[in-house]
């Protein structure tokens, strides 16, 4: 149990439950064509977790002095595990992730398909080495790097048949599409809050949040506000394309976007590290029900009528 700890295993769980949702519910349910079987998915979705699983460590091991100030009582490294061994868990997680993914893309003859997780590879390890103390930079990437799960799935079991069922496709395309640039908009809103969490340990080992340039305040306030943007944005693409599905629409106003006006107005009057913490957690829901609105959208559409 402690080294499922280690690798963060809710969000692994939340990983594989957007892939699985995906293949299974939307593509399947819906009798889209989808290009992976599912052994070959099972090892997409394997070798999503083990590079993820790989990223939590490596970010632990570079956040060993960050971490004593900010959560002593919850540090891995060096309380249960030596830097060495972290190390070592780290290389073997993430050359088994890569190497399924080398060989899922030779399997279904997209052998270019590889460079998609050594890029997400790389992508955490930069962010976790330095990209993390530059301004929102760091913030931009891990969002980015979350939105992927989404994305590889449209990779590995869309692209490859665009070609043979382009129109069968598009729409598939586009609301997966959506929903990655969701995943982002709202991760980027955490790490943002996560930011404000840990803003003690940061500003002495060089880190440049925006908690630390603005100042929790009015980064908290800045938080509120790009909750509101989002509650309109989503509003505004709920009008434009559910107006007619109305079980999905009433399940994303009352399922997303009044839990995030709930954010909004907490995030506006947030003063102490436990108020933080609270709306970290409630965004971490948020994102999880955002997810569960594929299953809703499935099953409005597969019922329809």
């Amino acid at each position: 149990m402690k080294f499922l700890k280690f690798i963060r295993y809710q969000n692994l769980l939340l990983i594989a439950g957007t892939q699985s949702i995906i293949h299974f519910v939307f593509l399947k349910a819906l009798s889209i064509p989808a290009a992976l079987s599912t052994l070959s998915f099972c090892i997409l979705l394997l070798a999503s977790l083990l590079i993820a699983a790989a990223g939590y460590i490596i970010n632990d091991i570079n956040d060993v002095a960050i971490d004593r100030i900010n959560k002593p009582d919850k540090a891995f490294i060096p309380r249960f595990y030596s830097e060495a061994t972290a190390y070592n868990y780290y290389f073997i997680l993430n050359i088994a992730g890569v190497a399924l993914g080398f060989f899922l893309s030779y399997k279904i003859g997209k052998s270019g398909f590889t460079t998609v997780f050594v890029l997400i590879s790389a992508l955490l390890y930069t962010y976790a080495s330095f990209l993390k103390k530059v301004t929102l930079i760091g913030n931009l990437i891990v969002s980015l790097i979350v939105a992927s799960s989404i994305l590889v799935v449209i990779i590995f079991d869309l692209l490859p048949l665009l070609d043979r069922y382009s129109y069968e496709l598009a729409n598939p395309i586009a609301v997966l599409r959506d929903y990655a640039i969701f995943a982002f908009l709202l991760n980027f809103l955490r790490e943002i809050i996560k930011d404000i969490e840990d803003v003690n340990g940061d500003r002495n080992y060089g880190v440049k949040s925006l908690a630390i340039i603005m100042g929790r305040e009015r980064t908290s306030k800045v938080c509120s506000i790009l909750a509101v943007v989002y509650i309109f944005l989503l509003i505004y693409y709920i009008y434009v394309y559910l107006y007619t599905n109305t079980i999905t629409a009433g399940y994303l106003l009352y399922g997303i976007c009044a839990p995030l006006l709930y954010f909004a107005i907490k995030a506006w009057s947030a003063e102490n590290i436990k108020d933080f913490s609270r709306l970290s957690m409630l965004l971490k829901i948020i994102m999880l029900l955002g997810i569960l609105s594929l299953l809703v959208l499935t099953l409005s559409l597969k019922y329809a009528g």
